[in-house]
């Protein structure tokens, strides 16, 4: 039996990215945000695909994800890494030209000495309370930070995906409060702030989950499909139960797939009982828990024995399958096991 396949379409999240790049104006540069490698989808495909398709600045996480971004797309892109420079990472991240986001007056410090003249970008603190400078630490080092040359100045919205949240209002004049007048880029918002309008989109936007189809962009094009081969099909008799802890019990004479795939794969376990997939447009209902390797599906009402099932597809996205699980599209897509068969559609030219 082969493994699952999970189809991941390129040219969607290229679409993806453009239809965010023209919710901006043309004094806006968009962004790509591939940290976790590209939101579990690879690093190695997605990234230049977006850089052959017109991104120039990709943000990540850690410097080791920058070191993987540029071994893949040379130089020439401009990498920001979100977790700024720390001691111990000054090596990696002058050998790989990555731009660290400095976060705090310590980082600062650190990087105008270890690395001077050194590209770097400046985060501020607007409210979230995760990272970044607060007022009063970006008032005491500003003039040092500005001469230094820093190429963007940025903050992050803590909740952007709820447009009415007056959090949004809040944050936005904050931002202003702290950088209006100063000549250097500014960056605001990542997928939730460029739908909330242009008053959001400063100079530079980071659109992140919107560009693998995920919530709060609900125009985005579906980039993924994760379809489960079926391994055996059984006959169980009206009382018998079904997997781990008879937690399935037949209400009557029933058919059950067992499906290749399970929670070392990246479906949650707090899907057991509750995810329904998909025989072409056809529900299936999950029978009883999400093991390690095997899913077990009600197929009684199908007129012959399926093939495969698909969890991920055309009737069912990532942020459906999140509700059920109680989570978010975030959580899906970068638990996506590595055992899956990996097809990609739309590769660079």
């Amino acid at each position: 039996m082969s493994n699952a396949e999970l189809s991941i379409d390129l040219d969607a999240i290229v679409a993806n990215w453009r239809a965010l790049d023209t919710a901006s104006g043309a004094g806006t540069e968009t962004s790509a945000v591939v940290k976790a490698n590209a939101y579990g989808l690879d690093i190695a495909q997605v990234a230049p695909k977006l850089a052959a398709s017109g991104v120039r600045t990709f943000f990540v996480a850690t410097v080791d994800e920058g070191v993987a971004l540029r071994n893949v797309l040379g130089t020439g892109p401009r990498i920001y890494v979100l977790g700024g420079h720390s001691p111990g990472s000054s090596k990696k991240l002058v050998g790989a030209a990555l731009s660290p986001v400095i976060n705090s007056i310590e980082q600062l410090t650190h990087h105008l000495e270890a690395a001077p003249g050194r590209d770097f970008a400046i985060q501020l603190d607007t409210g979230m309370n995760r990272l970044g400078m607060e007022i009063d630490e970006w008032a005491a080092c500003a003039e040092l930070a500005l001469r230094a040359g820093p190429s963007l100045v940025m903050s992050h919205l803590a909740c952007a995906d709820d447009p009415n949240h007056p959090m949004n209002a809040q944050q936005l004049a904050a931002f202003h409060h702290m950088t209006d007048g100063i000549a250097v880029p500014r960056a605001l918002s990542a997928t939730g702030g460029i739908l909330l309008g242009p008053e959001y989109h400063f100079d530079m936007t980071r659109p992140g989950i919107g560009l693998y189809g995920g919530a709060p962009f609900t125009e985005a094009t579906p980039v993924i499909t994760l379809s489960l081969p079926v391994i055996q099909c059984r006959d169980v008799k009206q009382g018998e139960t079904v997997g781990y802890a008879n937690s399935w019990t037949a209400p009557g004479p029933a058919r059950i797939a067992t499906l290749q795939g399970g929670y070392a794969d990246g479906i949650l376990r707090a899907l057991s009982g509750k995810v329904t997939l998909f025989d072409g447009a056809i529900p299936c209902q999950l029978a009883g828990r999400v093991s390690m390797d095997l899913l077990t599906v009600d197929i009684t009402h199908l007129e012959r024995d399926p093939t495969e099932l698909t969890l991920l597809g055309p009737h069912q996205g990532v942020d459906a399958v999140a509700d059920v699980a109680g989570t978010i599209g975030y959580e899906i897509l970068t638990s996506l096991g590595a055992r899956y068969t990996r097809a990609y559609a739309g590769g660079v030219v």
